[in-house]
């Protein structure tokens, strides 16, 4: 079966609202197993509608229309839909009713045209809003005509359409994210290229901030089936690019490094300049890392950074705050001040100014110290201020990672 979304309301295509029903719907087809080859939006125009229907239906067996539900006169997709069906729209007395028990008195009973159905629909009514969810079938095709509001589409979905869809449906999909650092996606796409030609299991590499993540999906008969395309797939991947690949579907940067300390029961100190406290900040925002983050300081200042984590004066003068030599005793510094396991240290231009020749911005060195031991590594980032400083974040995540593992 190839579906198509399609979404009314001029307030989308102007960008007034964005469409987080079509990134839902999208998603919960492909668990089905359903193919997707088209998403539409179209404003609340009764000719253009027409065509966009017109089109949608030319390639898609389902339709799922979200928006144009609603009371009033420029809510068409009902009304558009019926007439591209060729059948009339019935008043049901049961739908006005169960309108007057929503609204109970709290507004004047002006939404009669929600009532209004196409003739040999299946009806569904969940007390989330006034309009009531929708399914004609005719002719081998399916329009699936649900509200606007993400909280009314949301659970009229999951309740009532996805259990008809899954009676249609004779596949079911399935899915697994490899996330990967330090490469880049032309880079990935090169080592996996065989792969990519693959139609089931499909492989597609995404290139996102600071990492590329490549998206393995399988269609089967059973999710056992998809599951065992999906693994043979996994460690194809896995033997070519094992080195890069940290972590999987959710589990971000953070959360593989959080995780991580708390399994091996490990503390962490952040010793941090140019990101300012953001690495510290990531971690702080996974639940239970205070069970292995201790301590951190900023040191922004050479001042501080001699006070707080006994940097030299000699070193700052020779080498400049900006240098392996700083990164290496600021992590050195942190890791015994705060008696953790592991110490780590941000040091870097993030600019725009500041830099010069011998050290461009984004220049920046990263030291951990793992008890005792200090291995400093130097990165030269590329962009605005913001990205190099979440670069350095994303790096000293990977840096006390990579120094875990190794040990």
């Amino acid at each position: 079966m190839k579906a198509e979304i399609l979404a009314v309301g001029t307030e989308i295509l102007i960008g007034d609202i964005v469409n987080t029903n079509a990134q839902f719907l999208s998603r919960r087809l492909f668990e089905l197993g359903i193919d997707m080859y088209y998403q539409t939006v179209v404003g609340d125009n009764p000719s253009r509608l027409k065509e966009a229907i017109r089109l949608a239906f030319s390639r898609a067996d389902l339709v799922i229309f979200s928006g144009g539900l609603g009371p009033t006169d420029d809510d068409l997709t009902k009304e558009t839909v019926a007439e591209y069906f060729g059948v009339p729209l019935v008043l049901h007395e049961e739908i006005v009713d169960e309108i007057k028990q929503y609204l109970n008195g709290r507004y004047p009973m002006s939404n009669q045209k929600q009532a209004y159905i196409p003739e040999g629909e299946i009806i569904f009514h969940k007390n989330c809003g006034t309009a009531p969810g929708i399914i004609l079938e005719k002719d081998g095709k399916i329009a699936v005509l649900l509200p606007g509001p993400p909280r009314e589409i949301v659970p009229m979905f999951l309740e009532s359409v996805e259990p008809y869809l899954k009676e249609k449906s004779d596949f079911v999909m399935e899915s697994k994210v490899l996330r990967l650092f330090g490469i880049g996606e032309a880079k990935v796409g090169e080592v996996v290229s065989d792969l990519m030609e693959q139609s089931n299991p499909t492989v597609a590499p995404y290139a996102k901030d600071n990492e590329v993540t490549l998206r393995i999906a399988a269609k089967a008969k059973t999710s056992e089936e998809a599951e065992k395309l999906i693994q043979t797939a996994q460690i194809e991947i896995e033997a070519r690019l094992g080195e890069y690949v940290y972590g999987y579907d959710e589990q971000d940067m953070v959360k593989t490094t959080a995780a991580l300390l708390l399994e091996k029961g490990l503390t962490v100190a952040c010793a941090e300049s140019c990101t300012a406290g953001r690495l510290t900040a990531a971690l702080g925002d996974v639940p239970g890392i205070s069970a292995a983050l201790c301590e951190s300081v900023v040191t922004y200042s050479n001042e501080a950074k001699m006070k707080y984590l006994g940097v030299s004066a000699k070193t700052l003068e020779e080498h400049g705050a900006v240098s392996k030599e700083t990164a290496e005793e600021m992590a050195r510094g942190i890791q015994k001040t705060a008696g953790a396991d592991v110490g780590v240290s941000v040091t870097g231009i993030a600019g725009p100014d500041g830099g010069t020749a011998e050290k461009p911005v984004g220049l920046v060195y990263i030291g951990v110290c793992y008890r005792g031991e200090v291995t400093v590594i130097r990165l030269q980032l590329h962009g605005n201020r913001d990205r190099v400083r979440q670069g350095a974040v994303m790096h000293g995540l990977n840096a006390i990672r990579k120094r875990i593992l190794a040990k």
